[in-house]
This record gives C-alpha cells, structure tokens and sequence, in this order.
C-alpha cells in the first residue's frame, strides 16, 4: 500500500473542527438546529477544511461509545461532514438514544477524517491499528475505524470477522470470493472532558 498522508490537517485545524463539533452538538441538542453560515464565519475555515474527504464522527461517553456515524466516500467537505456527522451520532445513530441536554458535557468527540479507500488485494498486508477496514458483500456494507481494532486488541483476522459481523455478514464471510475489502487511514483526534 502506498504510504498515505492522513495526517494533512494541522493541529489548529484539529482544534477549529473541534471546536464546531462541540458548538454543533451543543445547538443541535438545545435548538434542533444546525450551525448558521453567519456563526460559522466566528471560526477560522481554512482551505483544507473544505477538502473533501470520507468522516467519521464519534461520541464517547464516560469512555463507553454514545454514537458514530460517518461518510465512507468524500461526498462533501471535511467541515461539513463533521457538521453533519456530529448531528447524525447524536440523533440519529441506532443504537442509541439520541443525545440529550443533561448530558452534553459528559460526552467526549472524536473525528477521523479518513483518505480513499482502496481495494485489499492480500489479507496478509493489513496492518492493525494503521488501517481501518470496509467490507462488502451484495448489499451488506461494514466499517471499522483503525482504531477500534486497537482498543479492543484485535489481531488482523479478528478485525476482518468483527467487520464483516458489523455487515451483517458471518464472521469468515472475508474468505469468500465474492466479498470485497477495503482499507482506509484516517487522521483521528479528539476532545477529553472527562
């Protein structure tokens, strides 16, 4: 794999995204609203903020996940897709209740800003906390982020089983000829407010 660059944003613009994650949760939770171009402009939106790019928006919630969702592909601008995914991981993630008032200060967000997913041709060169993982069969579609294999201390083919579980599919469904895999990076930063 050709090494890529995941991490192009600067840490002043780690923080500028952080920063409007937090605003965006806090007006979505109290107001139903998403932030307004005119309260945008109180922010410093540098040109690699308009780059597109696949992102993945997580909340954490004393330590535990409270919501992620994300884009696969660069359908919109990193700002925007931390806009956006910062409402959809608070409301509209399945899993979870959507996030209310009494806890918003409780709750941590990550972004990971992801490069194009290319095609695993051999199983064999994924690399475990480096590569964050999309797996496809018919309409079954699943992702992980590189650092969920990390935290839960998977190796290489528990990672490919927990994907293909997060598709629906059964776990050795990576060894079957008509499935897909893709890897990704992702510059992954966040906020600690516990």
């Amino acid at each position: 794999m050709s090494e890529p660059s995941p991490s192009f944003l600067k840490p002043q613009e780690e923080q500028t995204l952080l920063r409007i994650a937090r605003f965006t949760l806090e007006k979505w939770v109290e107001e139903k609203k998403y932030p307004s171009e005119k309260e945008l402009k109180a922010y410093d939106i540098t040109p690699a903020l308009e780059h597109k790019a696949g992102v993945f928006v997580s909340l954490h919630k004393m330590g535990e996940l409270r919501g992620c969702i994300g884009y696969v592909e660069d359908t919109t601008t990193i700002l925007r897709g931390v806009i956006e995914n910062t409402v959809n991981a608070a409301s509209k993630d399945p899993r979870f209740p959507p996030v209310n008032e009494n806890e918003t200060d409780m709750v941590d967000i990550e972004v990971s800003v992801m490069t194009p997913l290319e095609p695993v041709d051999d199983i064999e060169t994924i690399e475990v906390g480096k590569d964050g993982l999309v797996v496809e069969r018919g309409f079954h579609r699943g992702l992980l982020l590189p650092q969920v294999a990390t935290e839960w201390g998977w190796d290489k083919y528990e990672f490919l089983e927990n994907t293909c579980q997060k598709a629906g599919l059964p776990p050795d469904a990576y060894q079957k000829k008509d499935t897909k895999i893709f890897r990704f990076r992702a510059q992954v930063f966040g906020e600690k407010r516990i």
